[in-house]
């Protein structure tokens, strides 16, 4: 199960023949306290860099990017009711969306875990 970054700090990662999509621990701390999260439709098509989600804090509002291209096919809709998994479990529970990739290859060029520790140091 390898997870990547992006520089925009999203982070992806496959599991079976789906991608599951959320933002890094770093960009939730940045935040701070999400109060809540927009989540795109199922079934809607995305593409790498474009707008997907967006998460709110008691700070600002953020745009979620998507990290590769392909369609929705799951939302975290616990995320609606309790957004601050965001917070408590960025790279785990706080998902955002699950993905059907239409390009798989767009990972390759995404930073792995060491360079992504590297890119916010």
């Amino acid at each position: 199960m390898t997870t990547r970054f992006t520089k925009d700090h999203e982070w992806i990662r496959i599991e079976g023949d789906v991608a599951v999509v959320g933002i890094t621990a770093y960009a939730a701390e940045q935040l701070g306290d999400v109060v809540f999260v927009e989540l795109p439709e199922i079934g809607k098509s995305v593409a790498q860099g474009g707008e997907m989600a967006v998460v709110e804090s008691v700070k600002a509002a953020s745009e979620v990017y998507a990290p590769a291209t392909g369609e929705i096919v799951a939302v975290n809709d616990a995320l609606e009711g309790e957004p601050a998994k965001v917070n408590d479990a960025p790279e785990g529970e706080g998902w955002f969306v699950k993905m059907k990739l239409s390009a798989p290859a767009e990972l390759d060029a995404m930073m792995d875990e060491a360079a992504y520790k590297a890119h916010i140091a």
